[in-house]
């Protein structure tokens, strides 16, 4: 089986390709998914204690939360170590789930994947890019985004032009729906060819 790592700087459409992943039928799991459950799960407990008033109804409030490690590094390092190791425990038995049922290809959908030195949990890494100018327009769309928050987050990422240069595989999203899908098409078959290959020499 190979894991491919699914990457990509905010704005970049991200989201978008993996859903064409999935859409061909490849099992797609994603950080943000992951995290969406944890925070109405078991981290909500755990976060209220160390963020004390950013629970409500057992599930965090992300807006509070934002509030409460914005502009904070420590906090945020905090919020990191209650929140990664559950992450990854997720991650693994989703990887060992598709393992035991001999599927050829996994996507891990995971934003940070080289500032969080995840390239060690996967077999190849495409990242999804477009032009900065097409990026900043997309992300400052989104509801409660400002030019400040934009640059706190991007403060936080890898140059797109560094994980370009690191990846096997790029997605780029400036043109249509259908010429992207057609990029994520040939990436997929390309993989499990590679993967038919592998288990024709392991048999």
């Amino acid at each position: 089986m190979i894991v491919l790592g699914l990457t990509g700087s905010i704005g970049m459409g991200k989201t978008t390709a993996g859903a064409m992943f999935a859409d061909r039928g490849i099992p797609v799991i994603s950080a943000d998914e992951i995290v969406h459950a944890l925070y109405s799960g078991q981290a909500a407990p755990l976060i209220e204690a160390a963020f004390p008033g950013t629970v409500k109804n057992d599930v965090v409030d992300r807006a509070q939360l934002s509030k409460a490690v914005m502009n904070d590094e420590a906090a945020f390092r905090k919020l990191e170590a209650i929140v990664h190791p559950l992450v990854e425990l997720e991650r693994q038995r989703f990887v060992e789930s598709h393992r035991q049922a001999d599927r050829p290809l996994v996507v891990l959908d995971i934003p940070l994947l080289f500032e969080g030195n995840g390239e060690d949990q996967v077999d190849k890494v495409v990242v999804v890019s477009c032009d900065v100018d097409e990026q900043k327009a997309r992300v400052l769309q989104r509801p409660g985004m400002t030019e400040e928050k934009f640059a706190a987050i991007l403060a936080r990422q890898m140059p797109d032009e560094q994980k370009r240069q690191r990846a096997h595989f790029i997605v780029d999203t400036s043109g249509t729906l259908d010429e992207m899908r057609a990029q994520v098409d040939t990436i997929i078959d390309t993989l499990l060819a590679q993967s038919t290959e592998q288990t024709d020499n392991h048999a």
